[in-house]
């Protein structure tokens, strides 16, 4: 896979010197503030692109396959198919010159996966992994969304499924609170270079 360095949170994580256009995929469980961070994180660049990798979900018109907490070889194709093409529509901005900020639920094994997929670097992996209490509060406020798939259960063992295994283990920053969404927030920031 490469060589991984590690960026420290902070106000720099966007800015690069050489002005070089950037990844970031932006990942964690359900209810964790994907969309949040995503959205922000690319406001604070002058070219830069939101892939939201649910959108490809939604353009099934009729015959997707039901998600559901057990899964089905139905719903792994269509997942895997949804992977492909966010990857294809981030590598493509990226060339034309974007930073793009990717945002998906690739949990495990399938984020080392996703990464692969993409050949543009710099590339960084961003994991939100929040307290199953801001995981539930959150989820109470979407209709139940999040603790209908299990979304606080994973996050009470989040360091397992959500730890990226592209590099080092990183030590959880926790956010400051900042307008209610973005706080309580543990975020892992890993970056992923090629040699």
């Amino acid at each position: 896979m490469g060589a991984v360095e590690h960026d420290e949170p902070g106000e720099h994580i966007a800015k690069r010197p050489d002005g070089r256009p950037r990844v970031f995929v932006v990942t964690g469980i359900m209810a964790s503030g994907k969309s949040t961070v995503a959205q922000a994180l690319a406001e604070r660049f002058t070219r830069s692109v939101h892939v939201r990798g649910d959108v490809f979900r939604r353009m099934i018109v009729s015959g997707s396959a039901p998600i559901t907490p057990a899964g089905g070889e139905a719903m792994d194709a269509e997942l895997r198919l949804r992977y492909r093409l966010s990857a294809m529509v981030t590598e493509e901005y990226a060339r034309a010159g974007y930073t793009v900020v990717v945002q998906d639920v690739i949990l495990g094994p399938d984020l080392a996966t996703y990464v692969g997929m993409i050949g543009h670097r710099p590339l960084s992996v961003v994991v939100l992994a929040p307290r199953p209490e801001v995981v539930a509060r959150r989820a109470d406020s979407s209709a139940g969304r999040g603790s209908r798939h299990g979304e606080v259960e994973k996050a009470e063992r989040a360091d397992a499924p959500l730890r990226p295994p592209v590099g080092r283990a990183r030590q959880p920053v926790c956010l400051e609170p900042d307008h209610g969404a973005r706080a309580n927030r543990r975020v892992e920031l890993t970056s992923v270079s090629r040699r």
